[in-house]
């Protein structure tokens, strides 16, 4: 799904879609680079960090549905991985998260997720309907529980709650690791094995 955005919003790029193609063009870069910075520290031995770890400690559970760590993954890597990288690309363009067009670009990228999700979300209903009703409708309430365009607005009300706090650390770092604790909690229900697949 991340590789369809990415290619899309490189395409938008060039046809002036955004206003600031270049900030866009930057945060997709700090937005993967947050991702892959956690995830090379774990595989180096590191404890995931807390947003992340449900997923690393189901990873393994083959009774959690692949839609459910597809979700899992996108709350870890919306909800917290995207303030921190608004924040250091507005720190490093000299903006901040009310910089026009700062936020207006944030939400034309919404624009093109909504197309995307909706081919993922189409891709898993031809295995729900191999479940009996009453084991299906658990599942579609654990992942209809969860949006992207929601994940993606409170992201940015972290964001510039984040932002607001840059001038006191200790209270940032703070709020930084409630954040990681309460997208962790998240992202815990989300892969919470509800019933086995059917069989490939």
């Amino acid at each position: 799904m991340y590789l369809q955005l990415t290619e899309l919003i490189g395409q938008k790029l060039v046809k002036g879609f955004f206003e600031d193609a270049a900030f866009v063009e930057r945060l997709v870069a700090v937005f993967a680079g947050v991702y892959f910075h956690s995830f090379e520290a774990t595989q180096a031995g590191g404890k995931p960090d807390p947003s992340w770890k449900p997923l690393y400690d189901a990873r393994s559970n083959r009774v959690v549905w692949p839609i459910q760590f597809a979700f899992a993954g996108m709350n870890a890597h919306i909800n917290h991985d995207l303030p921190l990288a608004v924040i250091a690309t507005c720190k490093e363009f000299g903006k901040t998260p009310d910089t026009t067009p700062v936020h207006a670009d944030y939400q034309r990228i919404n624009d093109l997720i909504a197309e995307i999700e909706s081919e993922v979300r189409k891709s898993f209903e031809t295995k729900l309907l191999h479940l009996a009703t009453n084991d299906a409708e658990t599942l579609k309430h654990i992942v209809g529980s969860w949006g992207i365009a929601t994940a993606r607005d409170l992201a940015w009300n972290n964001a510039e709650m984040l932002w607001a706090q840059l001038a006191t650390p200790f209270l940032y770092d703070k709020s930084v690791a409630t954040l990681a604790q309460t997208v962790g909690l998240t992202g815990h229900m989300l892969v919470t094995p509800v019933v086995p697949p059917p069989p490939d």
